[in-house]
């Protein structure tokens, strides 16, 4: 007979879960102004080959510049290879985040993993906007989790989100950032496809933004909920989209410069716009670790040119360098 172990002796870890395991890919939870809609497609359901998108990016720092030292995909989630053309940042990945497929379409599952090392330096960015088709069953997540280490430099400015009409979408991003890196990411939300006249015909559109320390630590949540109903003229009340067609967010984690002094670099870019000036707020993070903007702005053109205001002003403070131009066309 074996003899029991000593009840003081440490049990070992439960294996991590697999990629294909739903625990991997499944937020741990809905927001009930989704999961309401929850049910079998009589397409492709959750989990089937297709409906599940990964990436996994590991970003360390060799020699001068930063390199890809891991790739993981699985369709319909891929990338371009880094590419180094910033001038002013020749030590500066900057990646594209792609899909193979058209769009987000109902029981899609996709979480991307990004870890950027100590000493890092990347601008991530996606190839085009995110179009989340109608759905007649079940919803769609997109989870995003991105880690910065020690000294690192890192820019995740996806293009927009864009929700058809009929579309339920989650989506999740966890930033872990070390106290001593920086982190400007943004998220922005149209009310729909602008170009056809659609505003607020989706079902709902639920986003969490989490800022977190390694250690698990919760910096700040920022929660969203945009659920229009039979709303005449959309989505109403403090802090969302009134009568407005883009909303955008900006967070700035950084040691690099007082927070005070980001959040008045922040306004201070917002305000010197030529009209039309896109209605905005700005306040320190908790704790001090930065800065973050929200703003409204009545169309895709003036959203993205206060977002570039911002971004630019932000990183002529923290690095002495002028954000680069990305073109995408």
């Amino acid at each position: 007979m074996t003899p029991a172990p000593p009840a003081s002796a440490a049990r070992p870890a439960p294996p991590a879960p697999s990629r294909l395991d739903p625990a991997h890919y499944e937020p741990a939870r809905v927001p009930p102004e989704v999961r309401c809609h929850a049910g079998t497609p009589d397409t492709l359901p959750a989990g089937r080959p297709g409906k599940v998108g990964l990436l996994e990016l590991t970003f360390e720092r060799v020699g001068g510049r930063t390199e890809l030292t891991g790739h993981y995909q699985k369709s319909p989630l891929q990338i371009t290879r880094p590419l180094y053309y910033d001038p002013a940042r020749p030590d500066l990945a900057v990646t594209f985040l792609m899909s193979t497929g058209g769009g987000v379409l109902q029981a899609d599952r996709l979480r991307t993993d990004l870890h950027c090392g100590a000493d890092t330096a990347v601008h991530l960015t996606t190839q085009a906007a995110t179009k989340v088709h109608r759905m007649e069953r079940d919803y769609a997540t997109q989870l995003v989790h991105l880690t910065a280490g020690p000294r690192a430099y890192v820019e995740y400015l996806p293009e927009p989100v864009i929700p058809f009409a009929g579309s339920r979408l989650y989506q999740r991003t966890v930033l872990t950032v070390d106290p001593s890196a920086t982190v400007l990411a943004g998220e922005t939300v149209l009310a729909g496809r602008l170009a056809r006249g659609e505003r607020h015909a989706y079902r709902v559109f639920a986003s969490d933004l989490e800022l977190r320390r390694p250690d698990g630590g919760l910096l700040a949540l920022d929660t969203v909920r945009l659920v229009p109903g039979n709303t005449p003229g959309g989505v109403t009340g403090p802090a969302v989209l009134a009568g407005h067609d883009v909303m955008s967010t900006l967070y700035v984690l950084s040691p690099l410069a007082p927070a005070a002094r980001i959040a008045d670099l922040l306004h201070g870019a917002l305000t010197a716009l030529d009209d039309p000036r896109p209605l905005h707020g700005v306040s320190t993070l908790p704790g001090e670790v930065g800065a973050w903007l929200r703003l409204l702005a009545p169309d895709t053109r003036s959203a993205a040119a206060a977002l570039r205001a911002a971004w630019d002003a932000v990183r002529r403070e923290l690095t002495g360098t002028p954000a680069p131009e990305l073109r995408k066309t």
